[in-house]
Formats: C-alpha cells, sequence, structure tokens
C-alpha cells in the first residue's frame, strides 16, 4: 500500500485554496460540501469563484501566497498554473506540517484528493496515488452505477439508530446479523419505495422482538429494447441481487449476461401457437413459489413490464399472495424503436399527439385528430400488418399515410422498412421483416429517412431483399 488511505472530519476547519480558476472552483465544492471554513489567496478570481465569495461561502482574497496563510489550517490545496507556485506552497505546507494536495503533481502531494462515490453518509473514495486518475474516475463511475441512493439513507438511519443497536445486541455477532438483516431486509426495501417511516418502524420493533426471517420479494424488472446499454441503473443492480431469474423470450442474452452468475435463470417465455393464459398462470405460480421460499426473484420482461406485458395482472396475483413486488421500469420498444430509428414520435408542427396500442386488438376511429398531427404505434403487428392496415384506412387514413417498421429495434440487426398504409404488408413480406417488430404510423416517419442512424434503412425505392426467398417473391 503506497498511500495510508484517510477519511478527514474537516466540517467546520479552515482549508486555503491557492487559486481561483475552474479547477480550484471544483475543489471549493468538494470542501464546502464536507462543510469545510475555505479561504481562497489568488492574484485573480474566476467569476463562480467570486460569485461564492460575494453570497459568503467562501472567504477570497486577492494577491500574493505568503507562507503566514498558513497559519492555522488544517489543509492546503495548490491549486494554480504557475509550478513554481505550486512548489513553493507545497514547501511551505510541508515545513509546518501541514497536509498539502498539489492538482495534478502527485510528486509535490503529501495528500491526495480521491474520486468520490457521495451516498452520504456513506462515501467510497477511489485512488491511484495520482498514478493513473483516469483509471481511478473510471472505476469510481463503475462503482457509482451498483450503488444505489437508498444505501446512503439506509447509513443514515442506522447512524441514528446506533446506540439503540448496541444496547439491543451487545454482542458483536448478533449486531453484526442486525445489520446485514438491515441491508438485506424489509427496512433497506421500505427505504427503496420511499418509505422512511416505516422503514425506521420496522427497524424499532426488530430490536423489540427480534428480525424476521428473511422473505422472499419479486422484482417486476423492464429489462428494455434488447441493447444492453440502455437497462436501468435499478434494473443492473436488480440482476445482482436477484436468486431467481424469470426471463422472457425477447431479453436479450446481452442483458442476462448482466446478471448474477449464480442466480437461476428460467425462460418463461410465450411462443406462437402456445395457450398464453396457461402460460401466464405458470410463471405467476413460479413467482410466487421462489418467493415464498424467502428468494429474491426477478421477472425479467422485454421494454417495460407495464406496457403490454402483462405486469399488471402479475402485480395482483402478487398482492393476492401477499408477496412483496417493486416495479423497474424499463425503455418500452416504442420509444427505443423511434429513436434508434431516427424518428421522434412527436414532432412540432407534424404531430402534436401520440397513441400506443397493440395490434391485437381493434383500434376505433379517432375523428378528432387530423392524420398528420397524431402519430400511431403498434405492437405485436408484424402477423397482422394487412389487416391492421385495412382498419386503419377504414377508419379514415389515407392509403398514402407514410408508416415505418422497425424490426430488432436497437439489436445489431435492426432494420427499418419505410412504405405507407397501402405498401407496408406487401414489403413486409418482400424483405422478410419477422417479430419482433413495431409499426409506427404517422407524417413523423418520413423524417426517419433522413435522421436515421442506427441499423439498415429499407426505403422501397432501394431497399435490398434480405433473402433469397424474399428476392423471389419480390420478382
Amino acid at each position: 500500500m503506497e498511500h495510508f488511505p484517510l477519511f478527514l472530519n474537516l466540517h467546520g476547519r479552515r482549508v486555503l485554496v491557492v487559486g481561483a480558476g475552474l479547477v480550484a472552483a471544483r475543489k471549493i465544492a468538494l470542501l464546502l460540501s464536507a462543510g469545510a471554513q475555505v479561504t481562497v489567496l489568488a492574484k485573480a478570481a474566476h467569476p463562480s469563484v467570486s460569485a461564492q465569495a460575494e453570497q459568503g461561502h467562501i472567504s477570497l482574497h486577492l494577491g500574493a501566497f505568503d507562507a503566514q496563510w498558513l497559519q492555522g489550517m488544517w489543509l492546503v490545496i495548490a491549486a494554480t498554473n504557475d509550478e513554481a507556485l505550486n512548489a513553493a506552497v507545497a514547501q511551505a505546507a510541508s515545513a509546518r506540517q501541514l497536509w498539502c494536495n498539489v492538482v495534478d503533481d502527485a510528486a509535490r502531494s503529501s495528500a491526495q484528493v480521491p474520486a468520490i462515490v457521495d451516498r452520504a453518509p456513506l462515501t467510497i473514495a477511489i485512488s491511484s496515488g495520482g498514478a493513473a486518475p483516469v483509471i481511478a474516475r473510471r472505476l469510481r463511475e463503475r462503482i457509482d452505477s451498483l450503488v444505489e441512493p437508498s444505501i446512503g439513507w439506509l447509513t443514515a438511519l442506522a447512524r441514528r439508530q446506533r446506540a439503540a443497536i448496541r444496547r439491543a445486541r451487545p454482542e458483536l455477532g448478533a449486531r453484526r446479523r442486525f445489520y446485514h438483516w438491515l441491508l438485506d431486509g424489509p427496512v433497506h426495501d421500505a427505504l427503496r419505495a420511499a418509505r422512511p417511516e416505516a422503514a425506521e418502524a420496522l427497524l424499532e420493533e426488530a430490536l423489540r422482538t427480534g428480525e424476521a426471517p428473511p422473505q422472499g420479494k419479486v422484482l417486476l424488472v423492464g429489462a428494455g429494447p434488447g441493447d444492453p446499454g440502455l437497462l436501468t441503473l435499478r434494473g443492473l443492480r436488480a440482476l445482482n441481487e436477484a436468486d431467481v431469474i424469470l426471463h422472457d423470450r425477447l431479453v436479450s442474452p446481452e442483458v442476462l449476461q448482466l446478471a448474477r452468475r449464480d442466480a437461476l435463470q428460467i425462460s418463461v417465455g410465450k411462443t406462437p401457437g402456445e395457450d398464453h393464459e396457461a402460460t401466464q398462470q405458470r410463471i405467476q405460480a413460479l413467482m410466487i413459489d421462489h418467493a415464498s421460499q424467502g428468494r429474491t426473484v426477478v421477472r425479467l420482461k422485454g421494454g417495460d413490464p407495464l406496457v403490454y406485458g402483462r405486469g399488471g395482472e402479475e402485480l395482483l396475483a402478487l398482492r393476492a399472495h401477499g408477496v412483496a413486488y417493486e416495479v423497474v421500469p424499463g425503455i418500452t420498444a416504442a420509444l427505443a424503436c423511434g429513436a434508434y430509428a431516427g424518428i421522434p414520435l412527436t414532432h412540432r408542427a407534424v404531430a402534436d399527439t401520440l397513441t400506443l396500442a397493440t395490434a391485437h386488438r381493434r383500434e376505433a376511429a379517432e375523428h378528432a385528430h387530423a392524420p398528420g398531427q397524431h402519430t400511431r404505434v403498434y405492437y405485436m403487428g408484424v402477423e397482422r400488418l394487412a389487416a391492421l392496415s385495412a382498419q386503419l384506412t377504414h377508419d379514415g387514413l389515407p392509403f398514402d399515410t407514410p408508416c415505418a417498421l422497425v424490426e430488432n429495434g436497437s439489436r445489431p440487426g435492426q432494420r427499418t422498412l419505410h412504405a405507407t398504409l397501402a405498401t407496408v404488408a406487401a414489403q413486409a413480406r418482400v424483405h422478410a421483416i419477422a417479430s419482433p417488430a413495431l409499426l409506427i404510423v404517422g407524417e413523423v416517419t418520413r423524417l426517419g429517412q433522413t435522421l436515421a442512424w442506427f441499423g439498415e434503412t429499407l426505403a422501397p425505392e432501394h431497399a435490398r431483399p434480405k433473402t433469397a426467398r424474399a428476392a423471389a417473391l419480390a420478382a
């Protein structure tokens, strides 16, 4: 270990910052967040630093550095672009046995400012000792994505109750088990659900009567459209908490690879021709069974779990059986397919309303909106394109209404077919468009031919068939 890690309590203590540029401003902000009394000395000050002084947050002095400024300080930071001045500050601090950080100069620094994950009162610091700060920052980003904000809230609660915990659990082993229970049990779950009063009540009850045995729960998680980069941070954390993962057919392998390695993964995806009602009952039974055995179950659904994912039915089943649950939203296919195909679902002067629908149900006529002002997005529509197009034209949309069919949205194999209501079904057959695919109808789809940035764009006049069979159909 080249450096001894140490956290300083600077609350109410004086710190000198030499320099008042943008780099110094960042250090000043960190020091103020730690409660330090900051004195800044510089020949000139950036407007943001001057503003801090005008607001009374710092003491700013314009002038040359003199070692007398170190009197009464607990820490010194040299943050100027003058190497000789930084060296003089470091030398003067060392002579007075003061810790000194010289920004971007590890050799002259007796103290390093680490990359920080702030979950106050919990703080995680990563330092390379100045050898490779970019690596430290990148590691900080990874840790930051895994440590949820509720950890800070839980730490604050534990701090408030620390004396009571020590009285109720005087033996070290019992106290450790209690803290594990706090982290993994209903107290933390209540904080995640933004119920701090319930969390405190649960903690106090456990101190009086003992910790309740571990209870299972279900996390209903949206996996997004397929690109693992679109999984939410909370979704990623859920995958790392899971004992059991029940995943749909459309959840991409890349998303599943992000899960905890020892989690049991069970595919419960529905397939065409299957009795979907019976499959849904089996899924709900699996969730309830595993949760009843004290396991954390992640029900992983493509897109968003509450947009055409039967998530509401599953929540009702869990509630009926007294199983705790949480919902983690995901990016639904309509948003992802539009974005990755370069199609804004609303656009000024083109479309000011948006409808999300499933092609498996008949849509009533919508005479309240002019065709050019409305975007319609249809899920699960590949097998019903001809019927859907006919229904929409019957309801009043012109045959030449533009539309786009997005196949494998956000995935490496994405293709976007641009057509009209009159031609989309035939063109889909020509290019062998297959599920999963989503249909976008409206004038906004024309923008996709200009703004497309991902995957292949198939416009009728230059599209290439996907297969030899499709080529034969085109001929």
